[in-house]
């Protein structure tokens, strides 16, 4: 089956357009709310972490102590890479289950993850879109989103891949600025996965 990855920066709006290809009834497979599911349900993962960060990373529910572990990987970037080296094979191995019990009669199916090149899930995929937008566009809709302000949003967005440097690895792009309609460029990419995956070697 044809996988097409789907990535964006906070605020970009990639939600949004996975909506649009979900009423197109492409199937999506939500990669960072998989990852929120398999660090509470994965007893694989939930050992890992217990064992690099404590057995007070977890409550005794067994639900996770978000704190403890934001304690810990908050602005220190080798914590967190130790927990994104535990949570994203756990993931890698809920998207290959996923994908074998997807419906077959589907062209090809959609992965959003924020991490997709991060991560390194991208090369799982056959292809990748990049959601972008204008940086204000962006601080404007977290603002609102989240009621924060416009220096936190902008702290977020530093210590993410920048649009610049994912957009040399992306095959796609989808403009959410506000101007350029979302409908037409889903339904002209629909229309080309559908092709890719009609005809792999063309």
């Amino acid at each position: 089956m044809y996988k097409v990855g789907i990535t964006g920066g906070i605020g970009s709006g990639k939600t949004t357009v996975c909506k649009v290809f979900d009423v197109l009834g492409v199937p999506i497979f939500y990669a960072d709310t998989e990852a929120k599911n398999m660090m509470v349900e994965d007893d694989l993962l939930i050992e890992a972490i217990k064992l690099t960060f404590g057995e007070e990373s977890y409550f005794e529910d067994g639900k996770l102590n978000n704190k403890h572990i934001a304690s810990i990987v908050f602005n220190n970037e080798a914590e967190l890479a130790k927990l994104n080296a535990l949570v994203h094979p756990a993931v890698f191995r809920a998207f290959d289950k996923w994908e074998a019990n997807v419906n077959a009669n589907a062209p090809y199916t959609l992965k959003e993850a924020a991490l997709l090149f991060e991560s390194g899930s991208y090369k799982m995929c056959d292809t990748t879109i990049l959601v972008t937008a204008p940086t204000d566009v962006k601080i404007n809709r977290v603002m609102q989103r989240d009621n924060s302000t416009a220096e936190q949003v902008k702290a977020r967005m530093n210590k993410q891949m920048s649009d610049d440097e994912k957009a040399k690895m992306a095959n796609h792009f989808i403009m959410n600025d506000e101007t350029h309609s979302i409908i037409e460029q889903v339904l002209a990419l629909h229309k080309e996965f559908l092709n890719l995956a009609a005809n792999p070697l063309s």
